[in-house]
């Protein structure tokens, strides 16, 4: 049931509208940066195992079997480190996947602003952060003023100078959808590492509890 559980959380993750329309995009012959899809297909990977070895125990316990208690305690162990190591990874990284989408947004928005930006899809990628965040122009100056004068880019609103201030800055709405989602995936990942330690002691209790039983 965890297995199932994390499973469905990693995979609405993974299909989120206002992630995938971002991490989707292409620029020229760049793509949008998604590592952040890394840490989604760790959950997954792991979702699914977890499910799998779940029947491996249920079966083992109700077997009584050493062996397939033993092996059911191994892979949680193999799982576990595994999630461990991704959790490392995604408390290092997890600046760096904002950083790095922003950049990706600050490089469309400047071929957005050209002379020439009808020449390549940067207005179009522009347009599609602004309409899935609801956000017109960058964290400085440039991106205050951006609504004012290229309505083109930004989204449709009621002119005032209060919506102006709050939609104009993507950097923080960037900032906001990847640490809301990286808090869910943690979450997640800290409450399958619990079920996990609580797993192996009781598997090792009961494949003791067998052992000693047999000897009987």
């Amino acid at each position: 049931l965890a297995g199932g559980i994390i499973l469905g959380v990693a995979l609405w993750l993974r299909h989120d509208s206002q992630t995938t329309n971002i991490l989707y995009l292409q620029l020229g012959d760049k793509q949008a940066p998604n590592t952040f899809y890394v840490g989604i297909y760790i959950l997954i990977a792991v979702g699914a195992v977890m499910m799998f070895v779940g029947f491996l125990g249920c079966y083992g316990a109700i077997q009584e079997s050493q062996c397939l208690l033993g092996t059911f305690f191994t892979c949680l162990v193999i799982l576990f480190a595994c999630e461990v190591a991704a959790g490392i990874w995604g408390f290092v990284n997890k600046d760096q996947i904002a950083k790095d989408v922003k950049q990706f947004y600050d490089q469309a928005f400047q071929q957005a602003l050209m002379a020439e930006s009808d020449m390549n899809n940067g207005k179009a990628v522009v347009k599609t952060f602004h309409e899935t965040l609801d956000c017109c122009g960058p964290d400085n100056a440039v991106g205050v003023i951006t609504p004012l004068w290229r309505d083109d880019l930004c989204p449709k609103k009621e002119f005032s100078l209060k919506n102006v201030i709050e939609s104009s800055n993507c950097h923080k709405k960037i900032d906001e959808l990847f640490s809301g989602k990286l808090y869910l995936i943690g979450i997640a990942a800290i409450v399958v590492a619990v079920i996990m330690i609580f797993e192996m002691i009781l598997s090792m209790v009961l494949c003791c509890g067998i052992r000693n039983s047999s000897i009987y």
